[in-house]
């Protein structure tokens, strides 16, 4: 049987890796109609609203968006896109996955999972500006939110995630020595929840600075990862770093009632229009969507034919050192679906 999800394709780069993560799916036989819908840049051209409501009526309806990425305007405009989903459907858990893909770089055998707090922290967005003498803009001011709510139930996402995938352990990420209330408060409800799964799931805590260098020193000490909002944002980058970049990176946003899937990067206007764009990100996320879904069998069909395309240097995108545009990619993935 088929199912509708919502389909934003985005802007920049976003509508070409979108066209390409749609023409895998089928190709993988994952039977699913797509609700096309306007989000970001091309919302705002063409109904002057980033986020219409018909956009909001669609994900409400069918409770799964394939996103592409998205221009988020720094410093004034609208506030971001995503953002603004996540708190609308309450997709608390931001689940960024790495793998190694492409062979040769510089870490081999990569598996790491970090899942971020998605809708407290500083992304709350309770900020302003405070004026001193004459100056509106003297001063700026935001504030970090933390709830025992909204600590509890990332922690405990993160310990179901690894006893459902057969992960040993997992790792707070925080700064508790300095933002002793807020930061203590995530890292007191993880220790909390950490012993409910004592004898089965291994825990630790570490500073979040310290877990940057040890990602970098040595990450497979490593393995799922949970942190708060911007801690995440900034980690997930770092460990996109590890297995080639942010071209490989896939994100699922997931609510009680609804879940959102991306790709980690931006909308690259740079390159939009020239065919280059690598849709490995989105074409993940995907995979990550039908997994979802219950449909596991195209999604493993669609996560083998990535990595065969990517074992080959003549098929890769420019951005992890191929030749590839992006038409050639797609071509190639799906020569190699029945490989």
């Amino acid at each position: 049987m088929s199912t509708t999800v919502t389909v934003i394709p985005g802007d920049g780069i976003g509508p070409e890796v979108t066209e390409a993560a749609l023409s895998l799916l089928d190709a993988a036989g994952a039977a699913l109609e797509y609700d096309r819908q306007l989000g970001g840049i091309a919302a705002m051209d063409a109904v002057r609203d980033p986020l219409p409501q018909a956009t909001l009526d669609s994900i409400r309806r069918n409770g799964v968006v394939l996103k592409g990425p998205m221009t988020t305007p720094a410093g004034s405009g609208f506030r971001s896109v995503n953002v603004a989903i996540r708190k609308e459907f309450d997709l608390y858990a931001n689940v960024r996955p790495v793998w190694t893909l492409v062979p040769g770089q510089r870490y081999e055998d990569i598996d790491l999972v970090l899942i971020r707090e998605n809708t407290e922290g500083l992304y709350v967005g309770v900020e302003h500006y405070i004026g001193l003498e004459g100056d509106p803009r003297a001063a700026a001011e935001s504030v970090m939110i933390i709830t025992r709510f909204g600590a509890e139930r990332v922690v405990r996402y993160a310990f179901e995630y690894a006893r459902a995938n057969g992960r040993k352990k997992v790792t707070l990420a925080h700064k508790a020595n300095i933002l002793k209330c807020t930061q203590g408060l995530f890292l007191e409800v993880g220790e909390t929840v950490a012993r409910e799964y004592a004898g089965e799931i291994g825990f630790e805590a570490r500073i979040i600075d310290a877990t940057a260098m040890q990602l970098v020193k040595d990450p497979y000490v490593l393995d799922v990862l949970v942190m708060e909002n911007m801690f995440g944002d900034i980690l997930s980058d770092l460990m996109a770093g590890l297995v080639g970049g942010l071209g490989l990176a896939p994100a699922a946003n997931i609510g009680a009632d609804a879940a959102m899937f991306e790709a980690v990067h931006g909308s690259a206007p740079d390159i939009a229009g020239t065919g280059v764009a690598n849709p490995t990100a989105l074409c993940l996320a995907a995979a990550m969507m039908l997994d979802h879904l219950g449909k596991g069998g195209p999604a493993g069909r669609l996560r083998r034919t990535i990595h065969r395309t990517l074992e080959d240097p003549a098929t890769r995108t420019r951005d992890v050192g191929g030749p590839a545009t992006t038409a050639e990619f797609v071509a190639a993935a799906i020569r190699n679906l029945d490989r």
